[in-house]
């Protein structure tokens, strides 16, 4: 059950609540003013506040603010008198989750509590799962190169700067953009990747600035873009190189004025979202060819990320075996397999077209048919180059 901290000034009201929530087997802690509330909220481990509005030393609001501050996921309620009500209201809208009144209604209580205790719960569940989905994109290396690279996102991460990230297939360009946005202010918003190659020239703007109903023969319903999914967020532009003219110039008004307009539509939708691009062409070439906008390049590329081929970087090829190895093994409920030395050193010989994702494709095949130990020998039969 929740851990539950009641801070109120009033003996009586903290014991009645002590018991009933005792005997609804949550674990209960108490505290007599909001000093000691919050003192007790800082240590962490409460999944539920109970607080009063009027308190001496440190009203609730106070101690709401304070929790806010501290940047706390902790449910927090507020436990209002008959003239604190408007009070109670607006502390709702600070951030509080709900508030009771007094005298104390019994079934309001237990519902608050469990709504408030659920939400505590989904908190935590999301964020182990972003916990799971940061492990998915780690940047793993010591490479001079691969430094560099995250010695720049710490400096870029924390701003707007739109960002173009540039490499072959399968360097981990979108690892890079992944780490841009996580370590961001926008991290708690959304991260929406759109594959501008993948997507047919036709439908690329409905793709990217949605649609009205109605604006083709398929646009049954309104729908949302991309710039607008990413709002308060990341959008992600892979294979930017890939789009079409006419896309790009809607783009480029996008990134001017921070409005787009669904296809179909009539009136501007003011969007915020950083914008991080990512190509494995060369886009000099591109521009020179007619392929590509120049004053588009101009506006993407604020701050140029090359991320190297791994025939770049062959020294990081032990610690990008290992971390494939065991990560392949764990997610397959498989023995942890190891790599011998003559191994590792006949891995480091060969050329890597397909870059990182080549080699962890090259990892999982010799894990599924390899023995407990992968050996030199064990490259040479299983992997053709």
């Amino acid at each position: 059950m929740s851990k539950i901290l009641i801070i109120d000034d009033e003996p009586s009201i903290r014991k009645s609540l002590r018991e009933i929530l005792e005997y609804e087997k949550h674990e209960v802690e108490d505290a007599a003013d909001g000093v000691e509330g919050l003192k007790m909220i800082q240590a962490g481990g409460f999944d539920v506040v109970l607080c009063d509005i009027k308190m001496p030393k440190m009203d609730g609001v106070e101690v709401l603010d304070k929790v806010i501050a501290l940047g706390s996921d902790v449910s927090f309620v507020m436990i209002s008198g008959h003239g604190d009500i408007d009070t109670a209201v607006a502390a709702i809208k600070k951030g509080a989750f709900d508030f009771i009144s007094k005298p104390l209604d019994l079934n309001r209580l237990l519902i608050v509590i469990r709504n408030a205790t659920d939400k505590s719960e989904l908190i935590t569940e999301t964020k182990v799962l972003k916990k799971k989905i940061s492990k998915g994109y780690e940047m793993v290396g010591e490479s001079k190169a691969i430094v560099e690279i995250k010695k720049m996102i710490e400096k870029v991460a924390p701003t707007d700067a739109r960002v173009l990230i540039t490499g072959e297939n399968g360097t981990g360009k979108e690892i890079v953009a992944r780490w841009l946005h996580e370590q961001s202010n926008r991290a708690k918003g959304p991260f929406v990747e759109v594959n501008c190659a993948a997507i047919p020239s036709e439908l690329i703007e409905s793709e990217l600035f949605g649609h009205e109903k109605g604006a083709f023969t398929s646009a049954i319903k309104q729908r949302k873009g991309n710039f607008e999914q990413a709002e308060g967020g990341t959008l992600f532009l892979d294979e930017i190189g890939d789009m079409s003219l006419s896309a790009q110039s809607k783009v480029l008004r996008a990134l001017q004025e921070n409005k787009i307009m669904r296809v179909g539509g009539e009136k501007d939708i003011k969007v915020d979202v950083r914008v991080i691009a990512a190509t494995n062409k060369d886009l000099s070439a591109e521009i020179e060819n007619k392929n590509f906008r120049e004053d588009l390049y101009h506006r993407i590329g604020v701050i140029l990320i090359h991320v190297p081929s791994l025939d770049e970087r062959k020294e990081d090829i032990p610690l990008l075996t290992e971390y494939f190895a065991e990560k392949i093994c764990k997610e397959s409920g498989m023995q942890l397999k190891s790599f011998s030395k003559d191994a590792i050193a006949e891995l480091k010989k060969l050329k890597w077209t397909g870059n990182v994702r080549e080699l962890r494709n090259v990892v999982e095949r010799l894990i599924i048919l390899g023995d407990k130990s992968i050996t030199a020998k064990d490259i040479a039969h299983y992997v053709k180059k």
